[in-house]
Order: C-alpha cells, then structure tokens, then sequence
C-alpha cells in the first residue's frame, strides 16, 4: 500500500475529467463492485473524533425518486442518475450519543471500555462545553460534507460521473422519507450514474482560479 497505483498526474486527470454531471443517461448502471466501492468511500470518510453524526439514505425505487423530483426543482438528475443518495445529518447530536461511539470502538478495536474512559470524557467535555461558540447541526453538516467530498473523488477515480445537489426542499425529503422520525435531516443530495452523451456541460472548460490566486506558501 506504500506505492499508490495511480501517479500524480493520473489523479489530476480524473480531477478535470470529472463536473457536476447535468444530464444523465438512464440506461446506464453502476456495476455491483463500483458501487460497493463508492458506498465504502462514504463508511471511511473522516469525521471529528470519529463520531460519524450522519447517515447515508440510499434512494433507488423509481416511484419514491419521483415523488421527490417535485421537491429538487424538477432536476432530472434525481430521477435519471443510477443512485440517488440523501446525505443527513444525525439531528442535535450530544453527550449522548458518545457512548455507542465508545461501543464500537471497543467492539472494533477488541479493547476494553476503561481504556477509552480518556476518549470519551474528552469528546462529551467538547459537546458539552465547547471551547468556542458550536451549533450541533451546523458542526455535523461540516462532517457530512467530507463524507460527499470522499464520494466525488471516488466516483472520479472509478469514472463514475456524480452531481452535488443543495437545490431541493430538505424538509419534503424529510417528511416524504421520513427521516425526522429517525432523527435525521437531509443535508445534501448526490447522483451518481454516467453522463448522457447529449449533456452540453461535458465538454466546457473547467474554470478555476490560477493556482497562485487561491494557494498561499509560508515557507
């Protein structure tokens, strides 16, 4: 694992391969293995002290997917892509919800709960009494958005094309999935399927800043 099996520049061309797909072919599936692969690439995205305060509502049934097509401004990507997938948030997350955190990491980690007294004291200290002004919804939805961060870089390196989606009505999906009465809130959506060959934005340009405008050294 020490050598990666893409080289710089391959990685940096599956990064300008990729954009926010606008159209998607309908007709075209995401093998059994790549999505294994993109759903694993949200299990092992990162997240402050681990505490992974999200869930991740995989939408697949045609019917379910148009019933929400109203609620995401008629964006076909909702309905076209191969996946639609509902990032939430775990809603007023708390001191509480440390200790099945804790459970696990024994469980995983094969070591007794005294060991991480010192893990779990400091993280329901920090929820408790943060070290500056925290909203807990807001700190969860930063975690959550590494989570998407992680599927659209995946999803770029196995050319999967993918479409980050903040325009549609957290509260329907809520209500329409149900997801209040689980104690979640849709955050943010993500497609993921293979572009239409008839998508105009494919072939566009990428526009960035010049490297020097936006990355500053202090060496």
């Amino acid at each position: 694992m020490d050598t990666p099996d893409l080289t710089p520049d391959q990685i940096i061309q599956r990064l300008n391969w990729r954009y926010a797909a606008k159209k998607f072919d309908p007709d075209k599936e995401i093998s059994d293995d790549a999505w294994k692969a993109l759903e694993q690439s949200l299990l092992l995205a990162p997240s402050s002290f681990g505490m992974q305060p999200w869930k991740f509502f995989v939408i697949r049934k045609p019917e379910l997917r148009q019933q929400l097509l109203e609620h995401a401004w008629g964006q076909s990507q909702v309905v076209d892509a191969a996946y639609l997938v509902v990032l939430a948030i775990k809603t007023g997350i708390n001191a509480s919800d440390v200790d099945p955190y804790i459970d696990r990491v024994a469980e995983v980690r094969q070591m007794p709960k005294d060991q991480l007294e010192g893990l779990e004291n400091m993280i329901k200290g920090y929820l408790k009494d943060p070290p500056y002004p925290l909203e807990p919804d807001a700190w969860s939805a930063k975690q959550l958005y590494i989570a998407l961060g992680f599927f659209l870089y995946s999803a770029a390196l196995l050319g999967i094309d993918a479409c980050p989606m903040e325009g549609f009505v957290p509260s329907k999906f809520d209500e329409i999935l149900g997801l209040s009465e689980q104690g979640y809130a849709a955050t943010v959506l993500c497609t993921a399927g293979y572009r239409a060959e008839d998508d105009k934005y494919a072939d566009l340009a990428k526009v960035r800043y010049e490297t020097a405008d936006v990355v500053q050294y202090f060496d």
